[in-house]
């Protein structure tokens, strides 16, 4: 076999080019060592969950139907109530020993402008036992 080792080109020049299939593989194992050596990132929510009661209260707790409609109406067990009362009745159930349960149902078109207020003026005034109903409407 005959090998041409001068021009390669025909004005004279020299051809040179480098090898880069090592690079690339050393590249890589690098690329998977760094990716074998990155601790796993865990996404995680701390919550602080009650503690399961084994036995039933005596009394069953008081229920209140806390309803938000599409235009800001609040209703306290059916019947509409504006901001200032609803802050009394969340500062007089607070004070009732155990405390009603608040279930608080938001319309699919009522803003979560509103329902955030209604549910931080529960909070504000030391309402603890908060559930969120109706959720069902929701899903498709």
């Amino acid at each position: 076999m005959a090998m041409n080792v001068g021009e390669s080109t025909g004005d004279g020049e020299v051809m040179v080019e480098m090898n880069t299939t090592p690079l690339i593989d050393v590249m890589l194992v690098l690329l998977v060592m760094l990716i074998i050596t990155i601790p796993i990132q865990t996404h995680a929510v701390k919550l602080d969950m009650p503690r399961p009661n084994i036995t039933p209260p005596p009394v069953p707790p008081q229920v209140v139907d806390l309803e938000v409609d599409f235009d800001g109406t609040v209703y306290w067990n059916g019947s509409p109530v504006d901001m200032n009362t609803l802050d009394t009745y969340f500062y007089d159930a607070a004070k009732q020993d155990p405390q009603p349960e608040i279930h608080l149902s938001a319309n699919r078109l009522a803003k979560y402008d509103t329902v955030a207020k209604v549910m931080a003026d529960a909070q504000r005034r030391g309402m603890t036992h908060i559930g969120i109903i109706g959720t069902e409407q929701y899903v498709q």
